[in-house]
């Protein structure tokens, strides 16, 4: 789940000499949010494709004040990446190393794809959204709620938090769903969504908010 397991090194970064009306098509080429300037095989900044498209003729050096510095370094984790992509609207990310070499990218695409294999998108079940206060809430007794009814958890996240209460959503097996609610229910939990189906489909059409939140966990 290391950074470093998914660079990609096909799409160019680009130099401060280079202009800017060839960074925006290629950018435009590659269906990708932002560019990437270096110096010297060092990381400068960003600049986003639309930025670009709006800005006078030149050399992408006139708009070094706007370079935007954000990048991931190699060995962080996967679910680092997922802030940076919602914080810059980006579907791309330039990876660096400690010393700010730039070492490629990742993409927007190949991260989710990754995560698609995980069992909290790809194994069937139901998703339960129980209410609590915040003193009361503890993942070690929702997960013994869940396990003493025979189910699983394959995830779980932090949907809401409020001044007087906190909202848990779960993804869970379908076993025994009935005494799972009502398991819930006496030790003080209020069940407020739940959903039968399989609603993977569903999570992953909001797949930035929805793993902005799993990562509060």
């Amino acid at each position: 789940m290391f950074i470093k397991d998914y660079i990609s090194k096909d799409y160019p970064a680009f130099s401060r000499r280079d202009s800017i009306e060839e960074a925006s098509e290629v950018a435009k080429d590659f269906g990708y949010s932002h560019v990437f300037i270096v110096s010297k095989g060092v990381f400068l900044g960003g600049l986003s494709q639309s930025f670009l498209e709006d800005s006078p003729e030149g050399k992408l050096d006139s708009l070094n004040i706007h370079y935007e510095r954000f990048a991931i370094i190699e060995d962080s984790s996967i679910l680092d990446s997922i802030k940076l992509f919602h914080t810059f609207n980006a579907n791309v990310i330039p990876v660096i190393s400690k010393e700010e070499k730039y070492l490629g990218y990742i993409s927007c695409d190949d991260i989710f794809n990754e995560f698609s294999k995980y069992p909290l998108f790809s194994e069937n079940g139901a998703i339960l959204t129980i209410q609590t206060t915040g003193l009361h809430y503890s993942m070690t007794e929702i997960s013994q709620i869940v396990e003493s009814n025979n189910a699983k958890i394959y995830g779980t996240f932090i949907s809401a938090i409020k001044e007087d209460s906190i909202e848990i959503t779960l993804k869970i097996s379908n076993e025994n769903l009935s005494s799972i609610d009502e398991t819930f229910e006496r030790y003080g939990y209020n069940v407020v969504n739940k959903h039968y189906d399989d609603e993977k489909e569903e999570l992953l059409k909001d797949r930035f908010g929805f793993f902005q939140k799993f990562l509060e966990i």
